[in-house]
């Protein structure tokens, strides 16, 4: 039975969805595999694999995934597990963990940016707010 369950899983990795363009979704996109999105999404989106947001695709939003390429417009936070490519058409306004991260020319990048091994630490979410108040 365990080897049924794992040929049956291991299908969903290679998955790929499609929001396609003039679709909308509002509510949280959930998938082990890829998710490619070219239309909009409001809400939280998680990959196991990896998101693509084509050029002119956005996200309104919270993204989780391991990989993400990026050629439209995310507003919200950004955490890659391991790699993150923002492409020239690219626009993210809000905060970005990522292990790895390309940027090409022309890409607009607005917010707070966290590098490197202890970012992808951060996937499950950032830290609880400390219980002091600033002085």
């Amino acid at each position: 039975m365990s080897r049924e369950r794992q040929s049956a899983a291991a299908p969903s990795d290679a998955v790929i969805s499609i929001i396609a363009a003039g679709m909308k979704v509002v509510g949280d996109c959930t998938t082990e595999g890829t998710l490619r999105i070219e239309g909009a999404v409001e809400g939280t989106v998680r990959a196991g694999k990896a998101v693509v947001v084509g050029k002119d695709g956005l996200v309104d939003g919270h993204v989780h995934t391991q990989d993400a390429v990026v050629g439209g417009r995310i507003t919200g936070s950004l955490t890659a597990a391991s790699r993150l490519e923002l492409q020239a058409t690219a626009q993210v306004d809000g905060e970005i963990r990522a292990r790895r991260m390309q940027l090409e020319e022309g890409a607009v990048l607005n917010g707070k940016v966290t590098m490197g091994e202890n970012a992808a630490a951060l996937e499950k979410g950032p830290p609880a707010p400390k219980p002091e108040a600033e002085s």
